[in-house]
């Protein structure tokens, strides 16, 4: 899917699930740096200013769940495009930051993979 290296943060507090989505967009071309809460993220976030993609789990742990998470990298790095997931809830537009894709879990790689195309044209 991608033609350059882009680079994805992958924000998500369950490993396993964290791990099998980073390597299949490691396997995709992308370059895959990863966080296990927002607080982490956003350390890597002003550390990696090549990051381009935020795919953020909604639900975890620490005082900054992933909707906030992502409000936050709207307003700080607003040139990041930003796809957000859950299993526990179902958000609307109108919860998400301007440009922001929703995919719900369970997701398919592919899934991922066409929101990662929203956002990005």
């Amino acid at each position: 899917m991608a033609r350059s290296r882009l680079v994805v943060l992958v924000v998500e507090d369950e490993a396993i699930v964290r791990m099998a989505i980073s390597d299949h967009l490691t396997d995709e071309g992308f370059e895959v740096l990863e966080a296990a809460d927002a607080k982490q993220a956003i350390s890597l976030l002003s550390r990696y200013r090549e990051i381009r993609l935020l795919f953020t789990d909604i639900d975890m742990p620490g005082g900054m769940d992933g909707l906030k998470l992502a409000a936050a990298v709207r307003e700080r790095w607003p040139p990041i495009k930003i796809v957000v997931t859950s299993g526990h809830r179902r958000v609307s537009v109108e919860e998400l930051p301007v440009d922001a894709q929703f995919v719900p879990k369970p997701y398919s790689p592919d899934a991922v993979a066409d929101a990662f195309r929203k956002v990005l044209h």
